[in-house]
């Protein structure tokens, strides 16, 4: 399908600094977008451009809040102080073409919002329960999604804290209200997984968020039943005997169904409240070794999921309880024990025909660590290039902020210059629904001091969530392939308002002197895209 021009129209080079501007509609676009995504995406060959810059691609990284890791950088901020700081990372993240972010907003038994469940969380202000006197979600989400990034909140379900001396705790943290429920295991204190009404606590808990707050998905990481300490089994014997023993012969095949009932449970309420809200788990990166099943990977780690931590990610996936799943990963491509190159296909292999998308959980932290392996500045590209090999992998999720930040030999500048050159959507999942928001007809483009602005209007009623801006060099006519083409998208940019119907854009990048065309496309909050509508070209003035 090609572009036709359907006018022409002339603009005072004095008044308007700019020449002529053509008026461009693609055939066939007038009609509601009904389809899921823009024809463009449906039957267009694979360039090598296209493969090396995908144009969807989640880009996340994990800001952490336990021990103040990524986020405040240490308890008891100023209010002004705290909000700057996150404000700086998401202008980092925003600057790399990143479009969604895993925030900690639940690292132990507290929170980062006000919680009839659980109280205020001690690396806010230094004292567990004590109100920072702002709602910090509320601030992150709304920062968040200004930038058109997707925010993630990162729940720990189990872990009630870091120390085991429970009088430590906030006077309303539930670990006081139900001892019943607490088990102490190495230098930590935990809910038992076992118990039925912990375990509906920690769902009606993280419901609260998902009720109260407008964030685009749930997500827990690698921690279910702790991690193993060698010569000590997690003390669950009584909890066993009053609610497995008569069930399950085996306390570890009871211990998966522990956790198994809690991802199905939270993941059909979440479904039930808000449908489009997403439910994602980055768990560990080895499911079983195959000396211990047949059809796991070709690994020898030490700790697996299935057999050390309980969590039986393949009937997770089979069941498709989960929106997406993130492995971390961390190893280098070669390792030994547990290869990246081995476990990257192993993983593709698991999600291959469910409704569950395949994230990666790369070890930004290991880049310059003490070995010869991560000292070269390629692993992490060379891992980013073996992804690209798979279209069942949508993307990589980064641990943590900090690495992004400290920019480890140059990683950071990497990924700005070359592997996240041009920015991204997030891929859809269409088992959650939504549809594409009708094309939007780009009305106005004016050459302005610093930039050429565009001006599109939207219906009060439409649900578009944000916009996809694109410019092509010239006055040309495009085929619709072009769109699939990343190097011609040139931002995205959040809808201001649900009810506002005048949007702008300011390409700041323009050279005077050049002739562009520009297109908007629409998206909804699923990320399906619109085709697009009118499009307008502009011949720039050169400078004087």
């Amino acid at each position: 399908m090609t572009l036709f021009r359907e006018g022409m129209r002339k603009i005072s080079a004095f008044m308007l600094a700019c020449t002529v501007v053509a008026l461009i509609m693609l055939p066939g676009t007038s009609s509601a977008g009904a389809a899921t995504n823009t024809a463009q995406e449906g039957n267009c060959p694979t360039t090598p451009q296209e493969t090396q810059y995908p144009k969807r691609q989640l880009r996340g990284a994990w800001i952490a809040t336990v021990t103040n890791i990524d986020w405040p950088s240490q308890p008891g901020l100023s209010i002004d102080t705290q909000k700057q700081q996150f404000i700086s990372e998401l202008d980092q993240l925003q600057a790399l073409h990143m479009n969604a972010v895993f925030v900690q907003v639940r690292p132990t038994m507290d929170a980062f919002y006000p919680s009839k469940y659980v109280p205020w969380s001690q690396y806010l202000t230094g004292v567990q329960g004590k109100d920072p006197g702002y709602d910090p979600l509320a601030f992150m989400l709304a920062e968040t999604h200004k930038r058109n990034m997707e925010f993630h909140a990162w729940f720990n379900p189990y872990r009630v804290s870091l120390q085991t001396d429970v009088t430590k705790l906030a006077p309303n943290n539930p670990a006081r209200l139900h001892p019943d429920w607490v088990v102490k295991y190495g230098s930590g204190l935990y809910f038992d997984p076992g118990i039925p009404a912990a375990r509906e606590f920690i769902v009606q808990s993280i419901l609260e968020a998902v009720r109260n707050y407008d964030i685009d998905g749930v997500h827990f990481d690698d921690y279910f039943y702790p991690y193993p300490i060698a010569g000590q089994d997690f003390p669950d014997n009584a909890t066993y005997q009053q609610y497995g023993a008569a069930t399950f012969a085996n306390k570890a095949d009871w211990r998966r169904n522990n956790i198994s009932k809690l991802i199905h449970e939270l993941s059909e309420q979440i479904k039930d409240i808000k449908p489009y809200v997403k439910f994602g788990v980055s768990p560990f990166g080895v499911w079983r070794n195959q000396s211990d099943d047949p059809t796991g990977s070709a690994t020898t780690a030490g700790a697996t999921d299935y057999d050390s931590l309980y969590a039986d990610t393949r009937t997770w996936i089979k069941n498709n309880w989960l929106d997406y799943i993130a492995p971390q990963i961390y190893w280098n491509i070669g390792f030994a024990p547990a290869a990246y190159d081995i476990l990257v296909p192993w993983w593709v292999n698991e999600v291959k025909g469910s409704n569950v998308d395949l994230y990666i959980g790369q070890a930004a932290y290991k880049i310059n660590a003490n070995n010869a392996v991560w000292a070269n500045p390629e692993e992490m590209p060379n891992q980013l290039k073996l992804n690209l090999q798979y279209s069942q992998v949508k993307g990589s999720i980064f641990f943590s902020m900090k690495e992004i930040t400290a920019n480890p030999l140059g990683f950071t500048d990497r990924l700005k210059n070359d592997i996240y050159r041009y920015p991204a959507l997030v891929p859809t999942m269409p088992w959650l629904g939504g549809h594409a928001p009708e094309p939007v007809n780009l009305k106005q483009t004016d050459q302005q001091a610093n930039g050429v602005q565009l001006t599109w209007f939207t219906p009060r009623n439409s649900n578009a969530t944000y916009y996809a801006v694109y410019r092509f060099d010239g006055r040309v006519e495009h085929n619709t392939c072009d769109f699939n083409n990343a190097q011609y998208m040139l931002a995205t940019v959040h809808r201001t308002a649900d009810d506002a119907t005048t949007q702008t854009f300011v390409d700041t990048t323009a050279q005077a002197g050049q002739t562009y065309t520009y297109y908007v496309t629409a998206l909804d909050r699923l990320h399906n895209e619109s085709n697009p509508g009118h499009g307008q070209t502009i011949v720039l003035a050169s400078q004087q």
